[in-house]
């Protein structure tokens, strides 16, 4: 267990931040796999203030549902005031901390200097964290990466300056933003934010098994780590690593667990976002729970062509009651450490 001012946690691996990813239903599920936190889907500051409140794909990135555990609400955006005005605005909406992504390796997020092109502007970012430090009465966070490019590997001393300015923890992906999600993760990157600063630090990138997830703290010193794309359609990877940090080996879930899962979390997402939508939101959720299954590419195909919640929701459950309970026939990296995502699903740490 790890203590943040006000935000306790229990011991274990907390959920990255992943657009079009980490909403309430997959912050609920993950939960209660194991996860020791979670943080949303990232929200633009300015375009919450613009709006005052009445952005619907906002109000639905805000939802929380009961039973949640731990949870950032993550805002992003390169000036002070509003930064600090919308942590002011949503301080009261039922998440424990706010987190701010200085990480985000989208064009269209980097393109206005927001994201991980803040990172070439470390001022800036201490300018952001110590508005929404003084604005909101939340432990605030910081996720980063390690720099811009391979040239410019800054994540030491951005870190310094949000623990300066104000934040009480920062996060890590171990890769620049010239690299997005390709290559492998240096975690010599989060040593050395670990050495530079005194908050704790979470180290992100190549955590795909309870053994990376003990490799990554025994190698860099983090205090916890954070789990991104091996969470999609795994829930289980938080169980696996809590396990693995007790020195236990939890097995990987039955073919007919990952079936019910996708079956439960659908309808998790129609009772947040509705029938239709909650349908679309699903797509690429039952493509990332039915991977390397027998017959998966098939019944992936058959719901994408589906335009009908119903059908679908009866195509899921067929398919359930068609697993058997026997052990997946794919390996444990089958389960938690394959992170191709497949076609028509992305995600990345920028807002729905």
């Amino acid at each position: 267990m790890f203590r943040i001012e006000d935000l306790t946690a229990t011991a274990g691996a907390g959920l990255a931040p992943m657009a079009g990813v980490t909403d309430a239903a997959m912050r609920l599920l993950c939960h209660e796999q194991g996860a020791a936190w979670a943080v949303s889907e990232m929200l633009s500051a300015k375009g919450w203030v613009f709006s005052k409140g009445r952005n619907r794909n906002a109000l639905d990135l805000l939802s929380r549902l009961p039973g949640e555990g731990v949870a950032g609400l993550q805002l992003f955006g390169s000036e002070p005031a509003y930064m600090a005005e919308a942590a002011r605005q949503l301080e009261d909406r039922g998440f424990q901390f706010i987190d701010l992504n200085f990480g985000c390796p989208a064009p269209k997020i980097t393109g206005n200097g927001e994201g991980s092109a803040m990172l070439r502007n470390p001022a800036g970012v201490g300018a952001v964290v110590e508005a929404v430090a003084r604005a909101t009465r939340l432990p605030v966070t910081a996720k980063i990466r390690s720099g811009w490019d391979d040239g410019h590997v800054n994540a030491p001393e951005v870190a310094r300056i949000c623990q300066e300015s104000g934040a009480v923890a920062v996060a890590v992906h171990a890769r620049t933003r010239m690299q997005q999600y390709a290559g492998a993760a240096d975690w010599s990157v989060i040593a050395a934010v670990k050495r530079a600063v005194d908050i704790p630090v979470f180290g992100n990138g190549d955590v795909r098994s309870g053994a990376d997830a003990v490799r990554m703290m025994s190698q860099t010193g983090c205090d916890a780590v954070i789990v991104g794309r091996a969470a999609q359609g795994n829930p289980w990877i938080f169980r696996e690593i809590a396990g693995a940090l007790r020195g236990e080996d939890v097995p990987p879930p039955t073919p007919r667990a990952r079936a019910d899962m996708a079956l439960r979390h659908y309808r998790l997402e129609t009772e947040l976002f509705g029938e239709k939508l909650g349908m679309l939101e699903m797509r690429k959720h039952i493509a990332w729970y039915v991977r390397g299954m027998k017959g998966a590419a098939r019944f992936r195909d058959a719901v994408n062509a589906m335009n009908d919640p119903r059908a679908v929701l009866d195509a899921l459950r067929a398919f359930a009651e068609a697993q058997d309970e026997e052990e997946c026939p794919t390996s444990r990296a089958g389960t938690t450490g394959h992170t191709e995502e497949p076609a028509g699903a992305t995600a990345s740490e920028s807002g729905r």
